[in-house]
């Protein structure tokens, strides 16, 4: 409620301005206006000469002598109400328009027609609309916006539906054919209205055949303009999550956010993806009804193959860069895109699990580039990677080599995975598919998972083995990748094997050093002398020709001592 000082500088200002021109008629005043907190002291046959409505109140009241009228409800306030008692005491003032149609509200209000008196406010005010404020779209789009606050009065004159023909009829003009730099500047115009307005002016211009780019370029800049914190600012730093989303402010913005999803046109690809993607992160900032997500969805997975990585980034974090949104709508987005590329596929009469088209292809290289940005994310799971790492279809990926990029950054960013969780995360790569540079590398990496390194090292040696030069060229690689499993499950049952080996061999040394110490204290007991027989017996077996097993003594060279070493008996070993 206003202070009685502020109410007194109001009724003293309006007494001063008043006393300018009625004060001078050197008649005393005989009736009070009030307007709000405003008095005018003012003369009755002068208002009555004009006002059909002030001559109706004092004919009509029980009271002997009005002396108090009170016109607080009349459109425009005090302002205006000062305007016409100037009209009716013939006091010039300026008519523009930013007041026009608040005069004519006030002229229809007062009963200020020609009916009732020649030349009068509400024939005037009619003139001026016409052929001064209607002329320009600058004129009409003012004229509207002093609307916004002349409610339901200014419909029920037409003023309303005069203005957004005007204004539609102009901007369309003007689209077609710019009269001026930027060519866009008529979207700057239309951008100061409240989103009613400018909704009906963007209807009103597709009834006119405006395209779906003139349509866009209005839409973009006033999004623009009323959502600039969140549409324009794409750096992460022009929000701050202090603000709660229930505040007065966010719910204006999400009524407003919504309202312009419903404003655009069907044409989805007369958007820039870029657009889009803001617009999208905004709805889930504010939490816009699943209806306004799901528009901003379907639009941008309609042309997601003109999508960047850093529009992808723009859905995935908050507005201060730290933390991450829910990645629900990345993944419904590419599901969508996805399933658009199937229908087409089918449409086309083309097997979708072989060759992928050009886009699927870029979306692809997309999606991996993507993935290997949000890897070093702390709080990004394994099941959300693998979640849009699949979504892609595998013939769309010919050289997996930027997954593989996206795996080797997760692990090092994840170093406290183990081999289940090593394993987890490869699981949506193919290392069939990898190049040869790809290939060297992974038989190196001592992040990837036992059985990935394996695959690498072991797939040249398939390839020297077919004789196969290039993966992309073998008639049967479903062939190739089962052999090169049970290889792999084989080799993983020799490094068991292996293992086991060791301990029986490190175990059978160990009984081999107690026997060799238990034969050393033996002979220090004492030591067998040797017999005249057991000498003569190593003598003979020296000189025995056939202890080879041959009966060829031909080699056996009489003049040189021969070689008595036992030879090795050897086995099938894998060591």
């Amino acid at each position: 409620m206003a202070s009685p000082e502020k109410s007194n500088s109001k009724m003293s200002v309006s007494m001063e301005r008043t006393g300018q021109w009625v004060f001078s008629q050197e008649i005393p005043s005989d009736v009070v206006v009030e307007v709000g907190e405003a008095n005018f002291n003012l003369h009755k046959f002068m208002l009555v000469a004009k006002s059909n409505y002030i001559r109706k109140l004092i004919m009509e009241t029980k009271e002997s002598d009005l002396t108090r009228i009170n016109l607080s409800d009349i459109p425009g306030g005090p302002e205006i109400f000062e305007k016409a008692a100037k009209f009716c005491y013939s006091v010039n003032f300026d008519t523009t328009v930013h007041n026009v149609a608040a005069l004519r509200c006030a002229a229809e209000y007062l009963q200020m027609t020609d009916k009732y008196s020649d030349s009068n406010l509400a024939g005037r005010t009619e003139n001026f609309l016409s052929q001064v404020a209607l002329s320009s779209l600058s004129g009409a789009v003012v004229v509207l916006k002093s609307c916004e606050d002349l409610l339901p009065m200014a419909e029920e004159l037409k003023i309303v539906q005069r203005c957004i023909d005007v204004a539609s009829a102009r901007a369309c003009s003007l689209a077609n054919f710019p009269s001026r730099t930027p060519p866009n500047w008529w979207t700057e115009e239309l951008s100061i209205l409240d989103v009613e307005f400018f909704g009906r002016i963007i209807g009103a211009m597709k009834q006119r055949g405006a395209t779906a780019l003139t349509l866009a370029a209005g839409l973009i800049t006033y999004a623009e303009r009323w959502l600039r914190d969140l549409v324009r600012d794409h750096s992460g730093n022009g929000i701050k999550c202090s603000e709660p989303t229930d505040s007065d402010l966010r719910i204006q913005q999400r009524e407003l956010l919504e309202s312009i999803v419903v404003l655009l046109p069907a044409e989805k690809a007369a958007f820039p993806i870029h657009f889009l993607c803001c617009l999208l992160r905004c709805a889930i900032f504010l939490k816009a009804s699943s209806a306004c997500k799901n528009e901003l969805e379907k639009r941008i997975s309609v042309i997601l193959e003109h999508v960047t990585v850093d529009d992808l980034l723009v859905l995935s974090f908050t507005y201060d860069g730290e933390r991450l949104f829910d990645l629900d709508s990345v993944r419904r987005i590419i599901s969508g895109f996805v399933e658009k590329e199937k229908s087409m596929a089918v449409f086309n009469g083309v097997d979708c699990r072989g060759v992928s088209s050009s886009a699927m292809q870029r979306v692809a290289k997309t999606v991996d580039a993507y993935l290997a940005e949000l890897a070093t994310i702390v709080e990004f799971s394994i099941s959300k990677f693998n979640g849009i790492a699949n979504l892609v279809p595998k013939g769309a990926r010919k050289v997996e080599d930027d997954l593989y990029r996206a795996i080797d950054i997760y692990l090092k960013a994840h170093p406290n995975l183990d081999e289940i969780e090593r394993e987890k995360a490869c699981s949506s790569m193919d290392p069939l598919k990898l190049s040869y540079e790809a290939r060297v590398h992974a038989s190196q990496n001592k992040r990837l998972p036992v059985q990935i390194v394996l695959h690498a090292l072991y797939y040249d040696q398939l390839k020297l083995r077919s004789g196969v030069a290039d993966y992309r060229n073998e008639p049967n690689a479903v062939t190739t990748r089962n052999q090169l499993q049970a290889d792999v499950s084989l080799v993983k049952e020799n490094e068991a094997l292996r293992s086991e080996l060791m301990k029986m061999k490190m175990y059978i040394s160990d009984l081999q050093k107690n026997n060799n110490q238990a034969g050393t204290c033996s002979k220090s007991m004492g030591t067998k002398k040797p017999t005249f027989f057991s000498s003569m017996s190593k003598t003979l077996g020296k000189l025995n020709p056939f202890r080879y097993g041959s009966k060829d003594t031909s080699h056996i060279d009489d003049g040189h001592g021969v070689d008595v070493t036992k030879p090795r008996r050897r086995r099938f070993s894998i060591s």
